[in-house]
């Protein structure tokens, strides 16, 4: 073996800070921090170092170097650490921020290309060659950012990046063995964090090593626990390997990996840690071994919790306890494998056999069970586990095959049938429990559920269960849970009828199931006749809309009122009215509400409301006139209980009770009540002279004389005519006639005439007519 170099002199590049760590960027060459701090083992040969990158500050400083913990807490006593800042930033206290630049110091494209990432900075790579004899190696690190920001959403989104890039040296793909344990996950800050509040979920964080605080060792704000890098490789053969580390985007928040001194070495696979915290622990009772079988091995030496187990000398080492196991591997050239795992067990769940009883039917002691029922009793309420099947025979759930495929709608195949449930923690370790499959039969007849028909009369209406509860609770034991199903399977699927009110589907008659359970187990299955009675069929309620007319001006005469009976016989029924009588028709004569209650021979009802309205004949109370003009008017006024209309001597009724251009004379004014109780009639009179009249003896306009004007109406006028000189010719009164154009008889000529009205309370009218021959 190649004697490491222990070189501890001070230099200017060496920085020592009580107990932070101490790098140092001088003392070692690249070839040897490698070689002899990173590797330091004769059974990896050929170390060459091909290539160096990293950050040029024009100082003694560089981007990577040697480390060691100078008794501070750091994890690594020593080794090699790569930066993307200054080397100096590297150790502690962490308090203040590591965001280092330097000249032309570019990032890496095969760093890039396997991330599957762009722009990098501040790549720090060193690369070497070696040769193996064995066919595994590994190394342990540790990757601490800035970019680590504790309760802060930046750590879900930001990283730098690095990769431990490797390849046999006549292939140009590498592969990057700096992931995640048991994924192909590259290790970063946004693939292994715990949880950030109102950022993001935690993720792979079994393997987050801490957030640092201003007095840890490191000038990082976090770091990942220890993780190990694992390559398999062939013996003897050379491979190159690429140890990078770049800033991403930009040179802000720089990050390093370190790299724990001898740790290089060749590899024995124990298999995967088995661990509480990545949910993969071994069970209780499970059969679990390590493997360290390797080809050429010479001795094995096994070690638990740092312990030797002398007397275990095999290449198999059975596991009864958690630990941290390691082994020794001496190979037949004297190297040494090693191989470390660290072992947790879990307890199986703690569970208890039940028995589920159901209600038999036909008392055949086959039925059907909700397996799911068994869950409480067997888990006893342990939140922490579960049950992932049920089976038909112990060593089915053992195996896990063919589980029951339907569990809630399960038919048991025999009397009393065990069944077994698989019950699983979290961690997939399992017990099993037995569940007794028990019947119970018990006779119960139930009388059919009657209610009438609603309004529509379809045979569906609304059953009020809770009143049918109350009616079965008589035949079963006091506390008695009682419940409704539609049918039998959902009686079986624990899908009960969960409303008080409940609206049969089959018109008239439907049976619902009924389940009876006494102190949680079921007492009796049985059915219950839903009947619909039918109602008595009446005519439609007379209502505002349709109200029936009384005639008040025919009291004391009456009106019939019926029950309305549709497409039956009326004596089939008994009847209750508002006003105390009991026949299928009623005669009255005063308006209101009416009501009567029709009952059919099964005792169901309908009620029919009838409404009567008052109605008359009109009163005239004012017949208002305006007369004398070119548009005499005629307005009457009415009054009664009733909606009238209106109309003049022969004309046709109208709502409006005026009337226009209406001429002179005597008019009938007619009031009709729309509801038919009569009409009442005035007769009127409007006051007018002629325009003109025609004295030829063709018996037509003949006369001048007063229109409106009779022995009643307007007998005290008095009318005076003249010619167009105001020579009086004629005075005329209601009896007196009129005036035949002639004047002591002689026929007067053609020519406009004159004419003064007197009336009787002093009010004069005059105006002029024409004379025509």
């Amino acid at each position: 073996m190649k004697k490491l170099i222990s070189l501890f002199i001070l230099v200017t590049s060496y920085i020592s800070l009580g107990q932070n760590i101490q790098v140092d960027s001088q003392t070692y060459t690249p070839q040897q921090l490698i070689e002899d701090i990173l590797i330091d083992s004769n059974c990896i040969e050929g170390v060459v170092v091909t290539n160096v990158i990293g950050g040029n500050f024009n100082t003694s400083d560089q981007s990577y170097g040697y480390f060691n913990a100078n008794g501070s807490t750091f994890p690594f006593s020593s080794g090699v650490v790569l930066s993307t800042g200054r080397l100096q930033n590297v150790p502690g206290p962490n308090t203040t921020l590591s965001d280092d630049d330097a000249t032309d110091w570019f990032g890496d494209l095969d760093l890039e290309q396997i991330l599957n990432e762009s722009n990098t900075y501040n790549a720090t790579i060193i690369e070497f060659e070696f040769i193996a004899v064995a066919d595994k190696i590994s190394f342990r690190y540790i990757f601490a950012s800035e970019e680590y920001q504790e309760n802060n959403t930046n750590t879900c989104e930001y990283s730098d990046l690095f990769g431990f890039l490797i390849r046999p040296q006549n292939e140009t793909q590498y592969t990057n063995i700096a992931l995640v344990p048991n994924t192909n996950t590259p290790v970063k800050v946004t693939t292994v964090h715990p949880g950030i509040p109102g950022g993001c979920d935690a993720i792979n964080e079994t393997y987050f090593g801490s957030w640092n605080s201003s007095t840890a060792p490191i000038n990082f704000n976090g770091q990942t626990a220890i993780l190990t890098a694992t390559a398999d490789v062939i013996p003897n053969e050379v491979y190159h390997v690429k140890l990078v580390i770049a800033d991403e985007q930009n040179y802000r928040y720089d990050s390093a990996v370190f790299l724990e001194a001898g740790s290089f070495r060749l590899t024995t696979d124990l298999g995967p840690a088995r661990l509480l915290s990545t949910n993969n622990p071994i069970c209780e009772n499970e059969q679990y071994q390590l493997d360290a079988t390797e080809a050429n091995a010479q001795t094995y030496k096994w070690f638990k919790d740092g312990l030797e187990l002398s007397s275990e000398i095999n290449s198999i080492l059975n596991i009864t306890d958690s630990g941290t196991y390691n082994v020794e591997v001496t190979l037949d050239n004297n190297c040494i494998s090693y191989g470390e795992v660290v072992l947790e067990f879990s307890s199986n769940p703690v569970v208890f056999d039940t028995a589920l009883n159901t209600c038999d039917i036909n008392q055949d002691q086959l039925t059907v069970y909700n397996l799911l029922n068994a869950t409480q009793e067997i888990t006893n309420n342990d939140s922490t586990i579960q049950i992932t099947g049920f089976f038909s025979s112990e060593i089915n759930a053992e195996q896990i095959n063919n589980p029951i495929s339907n569990p809630d709608y399960f038919e048991n195949t025999l009397a009393n049938q065990t069944i077994y449930a698989r019950v699983e923690n979290t961690y997939g370790c399992y017990a099993i429990a037995e569940i007794e499959l028990q019947a119970t039969y018990n006779a119960l007849s139930l009388d059919s559920f009657i209610v009438c028909d609603d309004d529509m009369f379809d045979g569906i209406t609304e059953f009020n269960l809770n009143n049918l509860r109350l009616e079965i609770a008589n035949s079963v034991p006091d506390g008695a849970v009682i419940s409704f199903y539609v049918n039998i399977d959902d009686v079986y699927t624990e899908n009960p009828i969960t409303t008080s009110s409940y609206e049969n589907i089959t018109p008239y008659n439907q049976e619902l199931f009924v389940k009876i359970t006494v102190n949680n187990q079921c007492y009796a299955i049985t059915t219950v006749a839903l009947q619909v009675l039918n109602r008595p069929l009446l005519e439609d309620d007379i209502t505002n809309e349709n109200s029936i007319l009384y005639c008040l001006n025919t009291y004391p005469e009456t009106i019939t009122l019926h029950a309305g009976i549709v497409n039956d016989t009326p004596t089939n029924y008994s009847y209750t009215w508002s006003n105390g009588e009991n026949t299928s028709s009623i005669d009255i004569n005063e308006v209101g509400n009416y009501s009567v209650i029709v009952t059919a021979a099964n005792g169901c009802t309908s009620t029919r409301f009838i409404l009567v309205e008052a109605s008359n004949t009109a009163t005239i109370v004012d017949v208002i006139i305006e007369e004398l003009s070119d548009n005499n008017t005629i307005t009457v006024m009415a009054s009664g209980e009733g909606d009238y209309e209106y109309a003049l001597d022969n004309g046709g009724f109208q709502d409006n009770s005026d009337f226009n251009y209406v001429s002179a004379g005597f008019h009938i004014v007619k009031v009709r009540d729309k509801k038919g109780c009569g009409i009442t009639v005035q007769e009127v009179a409007i006051f007018g002279f002629p325009k003109f009249f025609t004295p030829n003896g063709d018996t037509i306009n003949d006369i001048w004389e007063l229109k409106g004007v009779n022995a009643f109406t307007n007998q005290g006028i008095i009318v005076s005519i003249f010619n167009r000189y105001g020579k009086l010719l004629k005075s005329i009164s209601y009896n007196t006639g009129g005036w035949d154009g002639t004047l002591r008889g002689f026929e007067l000529p053609s020519d406009d005439y004159w004419f003064i009205a007197k009336f009787p309370d002093g009010k004069e009218y005059r105006g002029h007519f024409a004379l025509k021959r």
